[in-house]
């Protein structure tokens, strides 16, 4: 039997974030001045903080979005356009993008929810909206038009770089996404222990049933819609900053999509499941991408789709459930030893 006074076992849970984040931090003296790797990394990161965000619609409110690419499109062009238009810098470029890229999901939407646009619908308008965006871009001159913009580049001086969020090492650039996929993390583990999460999850699972007993399920996708595209915003200021310039071509279909295969391969609803699905598959792909010669540039693209085959059949549910499955055992063993002691 446990002794009283004895300490309290260390919660597992807690021990294996604080160690991933530990190993998170320590990455780039890990990978060393290899830069190749180091961008490959935070692609990984881009993408992970990206399906993190639409965890927050898709995973927990069952909201099948594709207008990834769309809030990062927005938040890169506010923050680029401020840059290079009035020298205004992207930390606050961060905060103002994310907040375009939030109002401007609840602009549209508020009348989706309003007249009860879901499921196959919904998917198609936010497809819609990534195209539109697109092509509205292409014509607005003021922003670029079809050309690319480039963001000002000081390397002589380390306070304007720092103000531009332009670095000579590809480091600073790491930690700053990796802030912001944390900051998704613990915006989707806010959430989800939250009223407005068991709200979400209630909607994702039966919503005529959830608004019988009092859901207000426009105010919550609302919320949840806010939270992602603020977050994906944030992510399209790294994303213009890590290549450079502003282009129409940032908001992305084939983005969109893959951030929701994301989501849903992670395991829909689970906090860390679109981390581990980026983990794995994005840089696979990467890995792919890079080593195949140019005669099989697009061989990566079958194999990125037979794992996908692979889990929609053997592991529906996602593939975080296998960790999650593990730290069950984990746990269960641990709590046996504590009690024999």
């Amino acid at each position: 039997m446990k002794r009283s006074g004895e300490a309290k076992p260390v919660n597992v849970a807690v021990l294996m974030s604080l160690t991933g984040l530990a190993i998170a931090l320590a990455m780039p003296a890990l990978i060393g001045s290899n830069q190749h790797t180091m961008l490959l990394a935070i692609t990984v990161l881009i993408y992970a903080a990206l399906a993190t965000a639409w965890n927050i619609i898709g995973g927990m409110a069952g909201q099948l979005d594709f207008a990834a690419g769309a809030y990062l499109g927005l938040g890169a062009f506010t923050a680029g356009t401020l840059l290079i238009r009035w020298n205004i810098t992207p930390w606050l470029g961060m905060i103002l993008g994310g907040l375009v890229a939030g109002g401007f999901a609840v602009l549209i939407g508020y009348p989706l929810f309003l007249f009860r646009v879901r499921e196959v619908w919904y998917s198609i308008a936010s497809v819609a909206l990534v195209e539109v965006l697109r092509a509205a871009f292409l014509l607005w001159d003021e922003v670029g038009g079809p050309l690319e913009r480039y963001l000002p580049f000081y390397s002589e001086s380390l306070y304007q770089s720092f103000y531009t969020m332009r670095f000579r090492s590809y480091v600073p650039l790491y930690y700053i996404t990796l802030a912001i996929l944390v900051a998704a993390l613990l915006a989707n583990q806010r959430i989800g222990n939250s009223r407005l999460g068991y709200y979400l999850l209630a909607l994702g699972q039966n919503e005529d049933a959830a608004e019988v007993l009092g859901v207000d399920a426009r105010s919550c996708k609302l919320k949840a819609l806010a939270a992602y595209a603020f977050l994906s915003g944030a992510v399209g200021v790294i994303y213009a900053s890590l290549y450079g310039f502003i282009s129409p071509a940032f908001f992305s279909m084939n983005l969109s999509t893959e951030v929701a295969i994301l989501g849903i391969v992670g395991g829909m609803g689970i906090t860390y499941g679109p981390l581990v699905a980026a983990v794995i598959m994005v840089s696979g792909r990467e890995f792919l991408r890079a080593n195949l010669s140019t005669q099989m540039e697009t061989l990566y693209l079958v194999v990125y789709s037979l794992a996908l085959i692979l889990v929609v059949l053997f592991r529906p549910e996602g593939i975080a459930t296998v960790f999650r499955d593990a730290y069950a055992r984990v746990t269960s063993r641990f709590a046996g030893d504590q009690d024999v002691a």
